[in-house]
C-alpha cells in the first residue's frame, strides 16, 4: 500500500515541545535576582500535579527545569563600587533630550516596565565602563548617551 493513502495519528502532526531557551553566556545575578530564583524554583516545586492534564503538567516540569538550571548556573556578583557603569548599577543617563534611569540586572531578572535591563541588552552593554559625565555612542551615533549618575544597587 502506498505510504500516501495510510492513516497517520494526530500525534505525527504535533508540533514538538521544546525546553525553554537559556540565554547565552554567563548568568550573572544580583542577590535580589538569586534570591527571586529561588523563590520561582520553590513556588513550581510546591505546585502538585496531581489532577492536572498532561499538557500542564509537561508546562511546570518544562519551566521548573528551566528554573532549577538557572538557579544551579547562578553567579552572584560582588556589590559594584558605582564610580563606573557595571553589572549591579543604577545608572541616570540622557538619550534624545530625555533623562532615564535603568538598573542593569541578570537576564531573568529584567523588566524594562521597571527600569532593569539585562546587561546583555544593547543599551547596557553601550554604557559598560562609562563614568559619570562620560558621553558614550549608541545606535550608531557618537555621543549619543550622556552618563548623568551612577549608584550601586543594594539589596531590594
Amino acid at each position: 500500500m502506498s505510504v500516501a493513502f495510510r492513516r497517520e495519528s494526530d500525534d505525527e502532526h504535533r508540533e514538538p515541545t521544546f525546553e525553554i531557551p537559556i540565554p547565552p553566556g554567563p548568568n550573572l545575578v544580583t542577590p535580589r535576582g538569586l534570591r527571586l530564583t529561588r523563590e520561582k524554583v520553590e513556588a513550581l516545586e510546591a505546585v502538585s500535579t496531581e489532577g492536572m492534564d498532561e499538557e500542564t503538567a509537561k508546562k511546570l516540569k518544562r519551566e521548573l527545569r528551566y528554573w532549577r538550571t538557572r538557579l544551579a548556573s547562578a553567579q552572584v556578583q560582588a556589590v559594584a563600587e558605582g564610580d563606573a557603569v557595571a553589572f549591579g548599577t543604577r545608572v541616570t543617563y540622557r538619550l534624545n533630550k530625555q533623562e532615564k534611569t535603568i538598573a542593569i540586572v541578570g537576564d531573568d531578572e529584567a523588566d524594562p516596565a521597571e527600569g532593569r535591563i539585562a546587561f546583555s541588552a544593547p543599551l547596557a552593554r553601550a554604557m559598560m565602563e562609562a563614568e559619570k559625565g562620560e558621553n558614550v555612542d549608541f545606535g550608531g551615533k557618537t555621543g549619543a548617551i550622556k552618563v548623568l549618575k551612577i549608584e550601586a544597587i543594594r539589596e531590594e
